[in-house]
């Protein structure tokens, strides 16, 4: 089982800044079967709000410095955070992630979507 986190602002195309994630993979990674979620520094609320907006429904939200309790609470073999700053990586790193910046994550096109 894989558990994918992602930052918002600057990863996500709803984010501000946008960001080149778009809905089109986060939907593929839940039909891969990944535990699927965010964390931001966005309150909680919203970023609940923005996920049910784009009618996609994530396992998890967290603030991005909470990356460890999210470890504690999904078993999974592979943990991988998705972000855009150097903060992502930090806490990602401190939390035991992997981590990948946006940049290299493959685009929305069918098929091209692997981890």
């Amino acid at each position: 089982m894989t558990l994918i986190s992602f930052d918002i602002d600057g990863t996500m195309i709803f984010g501000s800044p946008p960001g080149t994630i778009g809905l089109d993979t986060v939907r593929r990674a839940k039909e891969l079967g990944y535990l699927i979620g965010s964390a931001s520094d966005r309150p909680i609320g919203n970023q609940e709000e923005l996920w049910r907006t784009h009618g996609i429904t994530v396992d998890f939200v967290s603030l991005k410095h909470h990356l460890p309790q999210i470890k504690d609470r999904f078993p999974a073999t592979r943990y991988l955070h998705i972000g855009d700053t150097w903060m992502d990586q930090h806490f990602a790193k401190l939390a035991g992630f992997q981590f990948l910046y946006v940049h290299e994550v493959p685009g929305d096109e069918p098929g091209s979507w692997v981890f």
